[in-house]
């Protein structure tokens, strides 16, 4: 199966799952919350990579152990043979089923399926990049990090093929000289506290759009007090206004939407006419 992103995002706006889809007994950055997801209809999963003290690479966000594990630890520091014994536990602290997911056993359940963003990558660019390579899946993969030149010429001298996007706050100031490099630069996670952002303006959002560029907004909350998509929202939908939260992010015009209620999302923009884009 051929993915190409700039092809999918022509048919339909695409649904990005933040960690997949957890909820009760299932946590977050799991093989049953990812499989959820895709049930749910969601096109890329959102997946956050670690690295284990002796090189193994699993599905974790770091510094989230007390949360999720609800221990004293940090998995970074550990060796795999001990984080793979780590359980998560649901929303009331009680201990799952759920063990860490190893990431290579992640790729291989998932090649051919979706679209995957592979968060927290510039932390192990090397390792992470290889195992891709190794399971035969880099037109599935997506990954972003804030404006580096340092991440640019890693880009450039070593996987130039691999889609990228920067992650942006109110302005781009970078657009000409990445679309000058040999980067697959495919698109700009826009993220913005205000209406009137330059990254949230229909000139700028079409001027790029021109440029083959796609356009990645959140509707997920992962801190309230770090505004990302000018208050329309996950939650501001679900308790408010589908309209005043998925909606405006429609009609803003972005391509991806990541969110942690892709099912409800989807239906929504199906229900409105703004789903599909053919």
């Amino acid at each position: 199966m051929k993915f190409d992103l700039r092809e999918s995002a022509k048919d339909h706006v695409l649904i990005v799952a933040h960690r997949g889809v957890s909820g009760g007994n299932i946590p977050c950055n799991t093989m049953a919350a990812y499989e959820i997801a895709l049930k749910q209809g969601a096109d890329m999963l959102e997946v956050d990579v670690s690295c284990s003290l002796d090189g193994k690479l699993f599905l974790f966000h770091p510094l989230m152990e007390h949360a999720h594990l609800n221990k004293p630890v940090l998995l970074g520091l550990m060796p795999y043979a001990w984080v793979k014994r780590m359980h998560y536990v649901n929303q009331d602290n009680c201990r799952t089923p759920y063990a860490i997911c190893d990431f290579d056993a992640f790729l291989e359940t998932f090649k051919d399926r979706c679209y995957i963003n592979i968060d927290k990558f510039w932390s192990n660019p090397q390792k992470i990049y290889d195992a891709v390579v190794r399971h035969g899946m880099i037109d599935q993969i997506l990954v972003k990090s804030k404006p580096s030149l340092k991440v640019y010429r890693w880009l450039e001298e070593v996987a130039p093929e691999l889609a990228y996007m920067p992650m942006v706050r109110e302005r781009h100031e970078g657009h000409a000289s990445l679309l000058k490099r040999n980067i697959n630069y495919v698109g700009v996670e826009a993220l913005f506290s205000r209406e009137d952002a330059e990254v949230a303006d229909p000139t700028w959002i079409e001027a790029v759009r021109k440029d083959n560029i796609l356009l990645w907004g959140n509707t997920i909350v992962y801190n309230m007090r770090d505004c990302i998509s000018a208050g329309h929202n996950d939650d501001i939908a679900l308790t408010r206004s589908e309209d005043a939260g998925w909606g405006w992010m429609a009609d803003r015009g972005f391509d991806l939407i990541q969110t942690d209620w892709p099912m409800m999302l989807i239906d929504y923009l199906k229900r409105t006419g703004r789903y599909a884009k053919r």
